[in-house]
């Protein structure tokens, strides 16, 4: 039996490997920021995910104890790393992208990176009367 759970605790562990060195050579290799922005986020979140889930199962099926800290920095890597890649995608559209280049959202507003949401109920989008 100790085999087993050894054997699935190296499964995560060699999986969290696999991921952290694709999304490393992703960062090097891609060409530009949007590109690069996928490797690493998925780097993080399936990569350091297996190494905490490895890590989880090693302190509850060969410790005998449980231990919230992995739990707390899962649920902090999933709840950060898309908000993070989001920020940094939006500053590269910012700064890097005109307005004209976009595609039309299909919204009575705009791209939220060039014009401002509506902050009042009355400002609804255009009325067609």
């Amino acid at each position: 039996m100790e085999f087993l759970i050894e054997a699935l605790i190296a499964f995560f562990l060699v999986i969290a490997g696999v991921f952290g060195l694709v999304g490393s050579f992703g960062l090097v290799k891609l060409e530009d920021t949007m590109q690069r922005l996928h490797a690493p986020t998925k780097a993080t979140t399936v990569g350091v995910g297996g190494v905490l889930i490895a890590s989880m199962l090693y302190f509850a099926l060969i410790k005998e104890s449980l231990s919230f800290h992995e739990l707390l920095i899962t649920i902090f890597l999933f709840l950060t790393a898309p908000v993070s890649a989001h920020f940094i995608a939006k500053t590269y559209i910012q700064s890097r992208v005109r307005e004209k280049e976009l595609p039309e959202t299909q919204s009575p507003y705009g791209w939220a990176v060039y014009d401002d949401s509506p902050s009042h109920p009355e400002d609804d989008g255009p009325q067609d009367d």
